[in-house]
Formats: structure tokens, sequence, C-alpha cells
């Protein structure tokens, strides 16, 4: 029986898998390490959707090396020659091939390379873990995408749609909160079509979960715009629960409706508005997160500066801002490329108006009152989220997983600094 050490990156869907992975080892009967120096074998869980990320996975993929390796998530999936060119010897675990865990482990410790890349028939929902937070349960609804984006190696890595059945998360989900956890994220390649192939929808399921007795918070993962007409008066419904935090993630990506056709995003920037417009409507503190490219290879300066009129216009409070990279694979990567410090101008330019944004919203919570939920160790402390998944830090010593009143007394512009009240 061998020591592993298993470090992952990416998406909260790349952490879900790594916590499989984990619990699938511990299964097998070999040990987990918490560093490489003890290991027998290594694990990296990769993430491939940018340069930099890539970038990083292939440092670690070199650092890691030096014992036997598995390379697993979506970067060998996606470019499998990047991996070998690193790592020859590396073994390849993608995915949606999670069910091969142990064959890929118990042939790498034996010398022998393994390639498990073909999806498995295997549903996520139901396997061993071994949780990287005691206190939040991240639960995968679903595998893979509907959308063709044009930028994008995510349905190169992950494949279409494929939901896990709504008993069976429920299920995964009450065992969650029975070892404990007091947050459980619904998390998938792209929330918003969830159920569209087994005949349910993402609103059906946050009303399935909610339904479940005990004291524990939601939070909703990343859903794409184009999705959204077809459920967005049952999700606005069925957020109207106390145990669903009032949080959205809808990546735009663009305010022009241009760049977001030859992105082939399936929605336009007044998709976005709508949802944005109806949430808040509807709640008046509701947390609204997107991420947005600059640099498209087709946006031009008009292009560009609608992007900038979006965020004025709509203000959300977290903004997830890249520059465009071309990935190997995609469609965009073949167009002509925009001058580097062009991109690097108008990122600048967004960074900045974002900054203010974020700042100018999270000032207006000075003075609010309420229950926070202490859910993640960070280095600045244990942070805490309050009922509109705003992040909160207190200097008085608290405990991962419980609930405390809080007044908030100053912000910034990544978070809100509050004081336990009395």
């Amino acid at each position: 029986m061998a020591k592993i050490f298993v470090e992952s990156y990416g998406c909260s869907a790349s952490f879900a898998d790594s916590e499989m992975i984990s619990g699938l080892i511990l299964n097998g009967g070999h040990t987990l390490v918490e560093d490489s120096s003890e290991s027998d074998l290594n694990v990296v869980v990769t993430c491939s959707v940018k340069d930099a990320t890539a970038n990083k996975m292939v440092h670690r993929i070199k650092s890691l090396k030096t014992k036997p390796l598995v390379v697993a998530g979506c970067l060998p999936k996606a470019e499998k020659e990047t991996v070998e060119k690193f790592s020859e010897n590396a073994s390849l675990l993608g995915p949606n091939s999670l069910g091969k865990t142990l064959q890929v482990i118990d042939s790498t410790l034996k010398g022998r390379k393994k390639i498990a890349l073909e999806d498995t028939d295997l549903s996520k929902v139901g396997l061993p873990k071994v949780r990287l937070n005691p206190a939040v349960g991240i639960v995968e609804i679903a595998s893979g995408c509907m959308s063709e984006c044009t930028f994008c190696q995510t349905k190169i890595s992950k494949g279409d749609l494929q939901s896990y059945r709504l008993g069976d998360i429920v299920r995964q989900v009450k065992t969650e909160i029975n070892e404990g956890c007091k947050e459980v994220w619904l998390t998938s390649t792209d929330n918003g079509c969830y159920g569209f192939d087994i005949g349910t929808d993402l609103p059906s399921l946050i009303n399935a979960v909610s339904e479940i007795p005990e004291e524990f918070m939601i939070r909703v993962g990343m859903m794409n715009p184009m999705y959204m007409p077809r459920i967005k008066e049952k999700l606005i419904e069925s957020y109207d629960n106390d145990k669903v935090f009032k949080f959205l993630h809808i990546p735009v990506q663009s305010g022009s409706d241009k760049v977001l056709h030859d992105m082939k995003r399936g929605h336009t920037a007044g998709t976005f508005r709508e949802i944005v417009k109806k949430a808040r409507e509807r709640f008046p503190d509701f947390t609204i997160s997107t991420d947005i490219i600059v640099g498209f290879p087709s946006e031009t300066k008009e292009d560009f500066e609608k992007t900038v009129e979006l965020l004025d216009e709509t203000r959300p409070d977290v903004v997830n801002l890249s520059k465009y990279s071309a990935r190997p694979g995609t469609e965009a990567a073949e167009w002509e490329q925009i001058d580097v410090a062009e991109v690097k101008s108008r990122s600048k330019r967004i960074f900045e108006q974002i900054n203010k944004i974020s700042l100018e919203n999270n000032k207006k919570w000075i003075g609010w009152k309420g229950d926070v939920l202490f859910d993640e160790q960070t280095d600045e402390g244990i942070k805490g989220r309050n009922f509109a998944y705003k992040p909160v830090f207190v200097p008085e010593q608290v405990d991962i997983g419980q609930l405390h009143a809080v007044e908030i007394i100053d912000a910034t512009q990544n978070s809100l600094l509050g004081k336990i009240a009395s």
C-alpha cells in the first residue's frame, strides 16, 4: 500500500473531483500524505481554462514528476501532448474517468504508464470522498455542457451534458449534511442547463435540496446566461428560501452582442441585464458575480466600450477578469489575435473600474447586522459568508462551521470587515 499526495487546481468541480479521487485512494487501502516529499506517488488534478493556468500546471507536472505521477483533470484530456511533452512517463486520468482511479494508480506504482481518458458511465454522485473543507460539501450535479464556445476547452475536456439524477443528488446532499457540512455547493461545468437532458431543471433541483429539513446553506454554482430565459422565472422563485445564498455567478464575457456572437455564447448582453434586474428586484441585497474576457480576437475598441458600459450599468459585485488567451484546439485560436499591449491596456481599465464598483457596493453593507456562517480558513483568517454570500472577516477567534451574529464596521473591495455582535 502506497503513500499518495493529491493536489488540485481550477474550479469547484475540479476540487470535487480531487475529493473523490482521494476517497477512492483511501478505499483502495492506500494512505494520503500532506506533502509530496513524503509520497510514493503524486496526483495532480489539473485545469486548462487559461494560458496562465496551463503554464502553472506544466510547472507543477515538472516538479512532481521526480516520483511516479498521475496527471488528472482537464489538461490531459484537452492537451494530452502537452502533458506527455513534459512528463512522458506520467499516467493520465480524464475528468470523466474517475472509475479507473485505482487501476491507474496501481499500474503507475508498478512502473507502468496507464492512460484512462475515455468517459466512463460512472456517476460522480455517491462516490467516497475526502473533503478539502470539513464545513463545505461540494456536490457535482452534472458533467459536460451544451455550449460550443469558440474560446473554451471545456467541451474538449468534459464532453456533452450528462446530468445526474435529482434523487441521487438529494441523497448525496443529505450525506454531506449528516457528515457535518454546514454549506453545500451545487456545482458543474454549467448549472444553467442542468437536467435538460433528463427532463428536469435547476430550479427543481434547488427546491428539492431546500426541502431537506436540517440547518445548512446552499451555494448555487456558475450558470451560463444562454439558458436563463428557459428557467429564469422558476429560478428566482427557487431562491425564495432562506437556505439559498442570494448569489448568482453568470459569466457574460462581453458587453458587445457582436463579440458574444463570435464567441458562440448563445446569449446577448440584454439576457444578462434582464436576469440581474429580476434578481435585484426580488431580492434587494443580491450578489452578482460575472466573468469578462478582454481582447477576444474580434473585439474592436467600440465593442470594448460596450463592456465598460455594461459593467457601469449592472454593477456586479464580483468580476473574474481574463485577458483572452488562445487555447489549443479552440476555434478562436486560429483567428488573428489583437496586439498584446492593447489587450493589456483594456484589461487595466476594466480592472480599475471593477475595483471601484466592488468597493462602492461593499461600503453599502457598513452598519448591517445579521448571521454569518464561517466556512473557510484563509491566509487572512477564518472567512465567513452572510446570506448574500458576501465574504466577512472578524478579529475574534471563531471556528469553521459556526454561525455568529455579526455587525459590519468596514469594507474593502474584496470583503466586509465586522465584529461579533453581542
